[in-house]
């Protein structure tokens, strides 16, 4: 409760908000923090039914704010186009991006890999980053400027077995943001890029295609982050005074050193 109250009392400078991968985990809980704090949002992810279902929700619990869906692949550069042609046109113009899509696909090494894995991690993390960005900075080129949210991964900074291609996409995406801070240096958009540890979601469902058992052992006996432990930094970010930004941010568990090495409950030390 105090985490939540300390974080109503910030005044978001920017409250128009899409989100990618809104449909789950983070993106999602990134959804409920800025709807509670007045925000109108436009969700994006592939589950329409999910996305549905959570705007009705969030239109119930604040009618005073907006909430828009759209189901969309982020791996297809057509769809971004069109969503951001279909928003100048109509003038709802978010003035934050939330580029929340990503996933892990596998846990092999190099040479027993699957390269539809390779295709999938690389096609979402990075070129469908890349196409929300391409499409969605020209609306953010004005004098009141915006704020684009880059989740990522402390993986941007590390390496491990079992990670290459995932760790690479991040690797990817940490050079594109500091690349951006160049590039739109001109205008007033703050970038951030968020780089979670540990967070206790879908993602090594996703990870392990659908294997509950395997994913659930990465969490098991570990305090880990929640998602919400990130969307309220992501709301942190949103709330600071129009001169100051945060480039970067690392958040993990207290109870995690690196990517793969943790403290479980007992005191004992994995990986």
């Amino acid at each position: 409760m105090v985490r939540h109250f300390f974080f109503t009392l910030l005044a978001m400078q920017y409250t128009h908000v899409l989100i990618t991968g809104a449909s789950s985990g983070i993106g999602e809980a990134i959804a409920r923090s800025l709807a509670a704090k007045g925000c109108h949002l436009w969700l994006v992810a592939r589950r329409k039914e999910r996305l549905i279902a959570l705007q009705d929700e969030l239109q119930n619990q604040y009618p005073n704010i907006q909430v828009f869906v759209f189901a969309l692949d982020v791996r297809s550069a057509n769809a971004v186009k069109e969503l951001f042609e279909d928003l100048s046109a109509r003038e709802l113009r978010p003035n934050v991006i939330v580029n929340n899509a990503g996933l892990a696909a596998g846990l092999a090494e190099v040479d027993v890999a699957s390269p539809e894995d390779w295709d999938r991690m690389i096609d979402t993390n990075v070129k469908g980053a890349l196409y929300v960005m391409k499409y969605g900075i020209p609306l953010l080129k004005n004098p009141q400027g915006g704020h684009i949210i880059q989740m990522s991964s402390v993986v941007s900074r590390e390496v491990y077995a079992g990670g290459s291609v995932y760790s690479a996409t991040k690797h990817a995406l940490d050079a594109i943001h500091r690349t951006l801070r160049l590039e739109l240096l001109p205008w007033p958009i703050k970038l951030t890029s968020i780089n979670p540890g540990l967070v206790e979601t879908e993602f090594s469902l996703v990870r392990f295609a659908g294997d509950a058992d395997r994913a659930q052992q990465v969490y098991k006996d570990i305090e880990a982050l929640k998602a919400e432990d990130v969307a309220d930094v992501v709301a942190y970010c949103l709330s600071l005074p129009k001169h100051v930004n945060l480039p970067e941010v690392h958040i993990t568990a207290s109870a995690q050193a690196t990517a793969t090495k943790v403290r479980k409950k007992d005191g004992s030390i994995r990986g």
